[in-house]
């Protein structure tokens, strides 16, 4: 067997199992009501796979090299438009003035060295 048809097997084999493992929750809730901690539970999934994605390029530079210092201008972004998202509620106004604020302290930091 060739390289290039094991990939292919390996891709259409995951896919397989994926689309199998989403169409099982939609086929057994679409019979039975779902239970209400699962309910609750899955209120949480959208904060927890954000967090997932946003954290470590924030907080890591490299693989397991931690920067929580002041030149860190990514976690300085995204203190501030923590703030602007909690004061506001606008998910616009959040990522505009986290992305400007991330430019200019970017700006500013090369500026200055």
């Amino acid at each position: 067997m060739s390289a290039s048809l094991g990939l292919w097997i390996v891709i259409l084999a995951v896919g397989a199992l994926n689309f199998m493992s989403r169409a099982s929750f939609i086929a057994l809730f679409s019979r039975w009501p779902m239970p209400p901690l699962v309910a609750r539970a899955l209120r949480f999934v959208p904060v927890a796979m954000l967090t997932a994605i946003v954290v470590p390029p924030v907080f890591f530079r490299a693989a397991g090299a931690a920067d929580p210092g002041l030149d860190n201008a990514k976690l300085f972004a995204a203190l501030v438009a923590a703030a602007v998202a909690w004061r506001t509620r606008s998910v616009t106004a959040t990522i505009a003035v986290g992305m400007a604020t991330l430019w200019l302290t970017q700006w500013a930091m090369r500026a200055a060295a």
